[in-house]
């Protein structure tokens, strides 16, 4: 008998056993790579480490008679920055690092100032009073920015990531960070800076600040005591009197005004009435272009020239005409070069020559760079001519600087304007040469382009001995429509600290007498 066969439910077929692949979970598909992974960190901790500097890196700390507040910031060139409120900021190039040293002066402690008033005999003492002032401050400074930083970052990286492992490596990376930043500015930390700073905010409290170019030349013994000084200045400042005070003139020192393209603006005047005030100046020098089309109705633009109290030293640019020169020449207190012409004036002996071209005379062809050079060799005869006359010449001035260099060698400084713009520059044979920018911002030009012109003019520092450039102050003021002023400070590098001081002139015989002409 068959036996009957039972029924087999479909799933109690035996199938061959196969080993399944273990599946991929999410989290390990999107698994970030390494290197991005290292930089979410980076940011994370740069993020927080600059929130913890805004939110709790700031010092509080009395240096002399003033509250200040210290605080690191972000920075991609570092240096210092100062600020005096109201007066603007001073500017320093103490280091290089991605961190900046903000020090504001909050407000002048009134009894501490009174007590200055009261006692002047403290003033002796209250350099190195600051000194210890500014050292306690930038340690406790220190101190709070590694706590803040490390705060910050930790913090932040808990909110991000929401591990503790990888909260405690961002504060750590921010360590290493501010730490480095520190090594940094320590290595590149620049003690001369305070020697050269850069001054924006109001005009006239500029010379006030940063002193005269003796004692910037010749006291630098150590960073905190400069500093301590220009510190000391401001609690100077604001002491004496609620208006400016005017700088002290160094009787060891000629200050010369440098101006060029005023350009028939009438606001220069009262800015160079104003320069020669604050600065007690005893020699102003114009490069030319007073004018703009040189006709002599345009000639009474030039009468307040007789109020300025200095004497004038003017040459002739391409925009004067000879009525232009005629009419100055006529003036009590100017004195027109031209032809190689010197005079002596605060001990200082200037020659000059006028620019060859009138270029607002269409009639003529106004020549090229052949005919300022040609005009400047004359220049350079003349000046060889009062070399073996036994008056050397200290300063020659010309309108193009394509003619000032053809004195190279034969004057140590050379004065020139012509391009609206200032720069200073070390020729091949040793002279030095100043082009001022244009002192009237540019004239009616000043609109042509997307921003005014600014207002330039530069005070030159002599040693009234040596007769030699000791320093210069850059003054540049905002242009048409705009209320910006700044002054930086700048020193010939024979005069830095340390250098080796330029020779002086071989000549045996005395200067010409002030006010004289060959």
């Amino acid at each position: 008998m068959a036996r009957a066969r039972l029924p087999t439910a479909p799933h109690a077929v035996h199938r061959p056993h196969r080993r399944r692949s273990p599946r991929t979970t999410p989290e390990l598909a999107g698994r970030p790579r390494p290197w991005a992974r290292a930089l979410g960190l980076t940011v994370v901790v740069l993020l927080g480490a600059w929130l913890g500097l805004l939110v709790v890196g700031d010092v509080r700390a009395p240096v002399g008679p003033m509250n200040t507040t210290m605080t690191l910031r972000p920075s991609l060139t570092g240096g210092t920055k100062i600020n005096v409120s109201p007066l603007g900021a001073l500017h320093l190039d103490s280091h290089t690092a991605p961190v900046r040293l903000d020090v504001n002066v909050d407000q002048l402690d009134p009894a501490r100032a009174q007590a200055l008033v009261d006692h002047p005999e403290r003033l002796s003492g209250l350099q190195d009073e600051i000194a210890r002032d500014v050292g306690h401050g930038t340690l406790d400074l220190a101190a709070r920015s590694c706590v803040a930083v490390v705060t910050g970052a930790t913090a932040l990286g808990l909110a991000v990531y929401r591990r503790p492992r990888r909260a405690l490596a961002a504060g750590g990376l921010a360590l290493a960070l501010l730490a480095a930043s520190g090594a940094t500015a320590y290595a590149t930390w620049n003690p001369k800076s305070v020697l050269e700073p850069r001054f924006s905010g109001l005009l006239s409290s500029a010379p006030s600040l940063v002193g005269s170019a003796r004692s910037i030349v010749t006291e630098f013994d150590v960073y905190q005591r400069e500093l301590a000084r220009l510190v000391t200045n401001v609690t100077k400042l604001y002491d004496v009197t609620s208006t400016l005070p005017v700088y002290q003139p160094d009787p060891t020192t000629v200050r010369v005004l440098h101006v060029s393209d005023i350009h028939l603006n009438p606001a220069s005047w009262k800015i160079i009435a104003s320069l020669v005030e604050q600065y007690k100046v005893d020699v102003i020098v114009d490069s030319g272009d007073t004018m703009d089309h040189g006709t002599a109705a345009e000639n009474g633009f030039l009468d307040p020239i007789a109020d300025l109290g200095a004497p004038y030293v003017w040459v002739r640019g391409n925009h004067d005409s000879a009525l232009t020169q005629r009419y100055l020449d006529g003036m009590k207190n100017v004195h027109v070069l031209d032809d190689g012409r010197a005079v002596t004036l605060a001990g200082l002996r200037f020659a000059g020559i006028g620019d060859p071209r009138f270029t607002p005379d269409r009639s003529t062809a106004p020549g090229g760079e052949d005919v300022q050079e040609a005009a400047g060799d004359r220049l350079a005869d003349a000046l060889r001519a009062q070399r073996a006359a036994g008056t050397p010449v200290d300063v020659a001035v010309a309108h193009e600087p394509s003619a000032a260099r053809r004195t190279d060698g034969e004057v140590p400084l050379a004065l020139a304007g012509h391009l609206h713009h200032a720069d200073m520059e070390v020729l091949k044979k040793g002279t030095r040469l100043r082009t001022e920018g244009s002192t009237g911002g540019s004239g009616l030009r000043a609109v042509e382009g997307t921003y005014p012109d600014p207002i330039e003019a530069s005070i030159l520092y002599f040693d009234r001995d040596t007769r030699r450039l000791q320093a210069w102050d850059a003054i540049k003021l905002g242009g048409l429509g705009l209320t910006t002023a700044e002054v930086s400070r700048h020193l010939p590098k024979e005069n830095q600290p340390g250098a080796t001081p330029s020779p002086t002139s071989t000549a045996t015989s005395s200067p010409a007498p002030s006010g004289t002409a060959p």
